[in-house]
């Protein structure tokens, strides 16, 4: 969700108010998942490089987040989404932590439509905190690391109840990933959008689910093999 910053610059306003406005194309982007019949989508809030910005923009952001959990968790409850929680949020403000404790608790029962929020995430931290996990389990004689492949490998990811995403958007115009996902999105279908966070909209979101669905997912096969089938 790129470009809260880039939006408030240029139009003159506090980085914050980009991040409030970012909050708004949140709460937007989830009614339009609804109603588009997505059923599970991960937002990328905040990551482990973004402990970096100025503390009084990390301080802002974590209110905002406090704030935005707050407003959220009647919504959510009404249309029924799960909210889970992906990255090492144990590392996040006590307050924030306790938000997202009850919201996953209030909300845990919900199995149509998930929300699931990266907190404090990257990529390769997730797969550090995943070999770590290993080596444990087999100091411990749990598992065979002759035997082990990638379907052994999942249930030590953070979204190890999730599917691997089939669609990763990039908001801003920005051609990377980002530290996000680099496992599970090997072969989701990437699209990049010129359009600044603050503005997405339902109209942005339905265009890149348009061209996901033009898209010919073949995972590594060829098109005639996935013709004949």
């Amino acid at each position: 969700m790129d470009g809260n910053g880039r939006w408030a610059n240029e139009r003159g306003l506090p980085r914050i108010e980009g991040h409030r406005r970012g909050a708004e194309a949140v709460k937007r982007t989830l009614k339009a998942v609804q109603d588009n019949g997505v059923k599970i989508i991960t937002l990328y809030a905040f990551s482990v490089e973004n402990w970096n910005r100025p503390k009084k923009e990390v301080d802002a952001l974590m209110k905002l987040l406090e704030r935005f959990l707050a407003d959220q968790l009647p919504v959510l409850i009404k249309r029924k989404i799960r909210l889970r929680v992906i990255g090492r949020y144990q590392e996040l403000p006590e307050r924030v932590q306790d938000r997202l404790r009850k919201a996953e608790a209030a909300t845990k029962d919900f199995t149509t439509h998930t929300l699931a929020l990266a907190l404090n995430y990257g990529a390769r931290t997730e797969v550090v905190d995943a070999v770590k996990a290993i080596a444990k389990a087999a100091q411990a004689g749990d598992i065979d690391l002759n035997a082990l492949d990638y379907d052994g490998f999942r249930p030590y990811l953070y979204t190890s109840d999730l599917p691997d995403p089939d669609l990763v958007i990039r908001t801003s115009g920005e051609s990377r990933l980002s530290n996000f996902l680099l496992l599970q999105a090997a072969y989701a279908e990437l699209y990049i959008t010129p359009v600044l966070w603050p503005d997405f909209d339902e109209t942005h979101f339905k265009a890149a689910l348009a061209d996901y669905a033009s898209r010919e997912r073949r995972y590594g096969k060829t098109a005639e093999q996935l013709q004949a089938t």
